[in-house]
């Protein structure tokens, strides 16, 4: 009986030692960290505004001489912004603050509180491309778009990304914000309201 009890308790130990978990070959999940997908939606985000995105960004309207711009085309500004919000990259946040923009650009050549003399750069953003801070940039340069800096809290997620092609980058500023548990674009340094304005 003893010898039995000693056989047995040795089969259920050597049993235990020896039982692998069945592995399922045909599934697997991957969770992506904060950073993996901050960096693919920077990236493909991008990709979209360069190559999707074919409406220009405030696209101002000359008055009856042609020598200067006294509004923006709201019914283009109004399908920019519809477009943004259908991409899936852009926070609420972002889409709210580009159609302020817009709106104050319409209102201030309305009523003369800022002239653009057509020909002449806008008295608006800093003679830049507002997307990337940049005047010039590599071919394709989302593809390799770095993110560096991250800090995340909570729901809310801060850091400037380079490119890796050239020498010269910039160090561009972004917010991103998830949003029905993804990450979304809430905001650019090159689209901030009040520097945008100059106000």
């Amino acid at each position: 009986m003893r010898l039995f009890k000693l056989f047995f308790l040795f089969f259920i130990g050597f049993s235990l030692v020896s039982f692998k978990p069945i592995e399922n070959t045909k599934t697997s999940v991957y969770f992506e960290s904060d950073k993996q997908q901050i960096q693919t939606l920077i990236r493909k985000a991008y990709e979209w505004i360069y190559t999707k995105k074919t409406e220009i960004d405030f696209d101002v309207v000359p008055n009856k001489k042609g020598d200067k711009y006294i509004g923006i085309n709201l019914k283009a500004h109004n399908k920019v912004v519809e477009k943004l919000k259908n991409s899936g990259f852009f926070a609420q946040q972002f889409i709210d603050n580009y159609n302020k923009i817009g709106l104050k650009i319409n209102d201030n050549l309305k009523t003369n509180k800022m002239e653009y003399l057509v020909n002449d750069l806008p008295p608006y953003g800093n003679d830049s491309d507002y997307w990337c801070d940049c005047q010039d940039n590599p071919e394709a340069f989302w593809k390799t778009l770095k993110i560096n800096n991250l800090k995340v809290e909570n729901n809310k997620a801060t850091f400037y990304w380079t490119w890796t092609q050239w020498e010269q980058t910039p160090n561009y500023q972004v917010t991103v914000v998830k949003e029905n548990g993804s990450w979304k674009i809430a905001a650019l340094d090159g689209l901030n309201y009040k520097s945008f304005l100059g106000l």
